[in-house]
């Protein structure tokens, strides 16, 4: 998997700001489980909150609200969207 540049983590997206989930690092296991969730390449996700000391991510993919370990948060990579 090659990562570019213009793609970050899904932890180290700004709340509020959407992003396009362009990638995930992780196993089958991982992908499977959040495919079940909405989260997949090519869907549009929106950071809502994060977590105070490095907690769970609060985020909003097809009109549903998801909280992600900041750890899985990590394996997301996202495109922001303006």
């Amino acid at each position: 998997m090659s990562i570019d540049f213009c793609w970050r983590s899904l932890d180290a997206l700004p709340p509020g700001q959407p992003g396009r989930v362009v990638a995930i690092g992780g196993g089958r296991g991982l992908a499977l489980r959040l495919r079940s969730l909405g989260i997949r390449p090519g869907a549009v996700v929106r950071t809502v909150a994060q977590g105070p000391w490095r907690g769970p991510v609060l985020l909003e993919v097809d009109g549903c609200r998801v909280a992600l370990g900041r750890g899985i948060a990590r394996r997301i990579f996202v495109q922001p969207l303006p």
